[in-house]
């Protein structure tokens, strides 16, 4: 008996499909598809919210000095002139930054070789590259995934039944984050 389907692809096929569908599954929270590929994208998504669920407070606070550009009222770098050349100010600022330990970051690392990255495009501003933001998945997995399912012993997602789609008949299904 196999271990996983094939969903009918060839072998990069089919992990490019789970792996995007995953990708999905975790930014927009739910899925529609079929049932075959919800059961094995729900494996998957499974062991990585599981994983995020174990690391979630594997982090320690730490304080470094930043350089942070001066701003004026408009919101622009305040330049000065030295020698004939701009220079833009920076001011030293103290901030606090999560450093993660390395088992946290082992699993960090093992969460982005599934997830792919995801930009997104405000719908008033689209078509203009400088609106649009890269959305850290694995930020937010640990920060608001694992912690909604910290006292779940697995069970992380549900599949709904929808019914037959219209052109071949396949089973339909919801698949999303309980």
């Amino acid at each position: 008996m196999a271990k996983y389907r094939k969903l009918g692809r060839t072998s990069s096929q089919r992990k490019a499909l789970l792996r995007s569908q995953v990708t999905a599954l975790i930014d927009h929270g739910k899925i529609r598809t079929t049932e075959q590929k919800a059961k094995e994208v729900r494996k998957i998504a499974e062991g990585i919210i599981a994983l995020a669920v174990k690391e979630k407070d594997n982090y320690e606070e730490v304080t470094v000095k930043a350089k942070v550009p001066r701003k004026d009222s408009n919101g622009k770098r305040v330049k000065e002139v030295v020698d004939g050349k701009k220079y833009t100010v920076y001011d030293e600022v103290d901030k606090k930054i999560k450093k993660d330990l390395p088992s946290r970051l082992h699993a960090r690392r093992q969460m982005m070789k599934v997830l792919y990255p995801v930009t997104f495009v405000p719908t008033e501003a689209a078509g203009r590259k400088k609106n649009t933001k890269k959305v850290d998945l694995v930020a937010k997995l640990f920060d608001e995934i694992a912690p909604k399912y910290a006292n779940r012993n697995g069970g992380y997602t549900r599949i709904v039944k929808i019914g037959q789609r219209k052109g071949d008949a396949a089973l339909e299904v919801f698949l999303e984050l309980v």
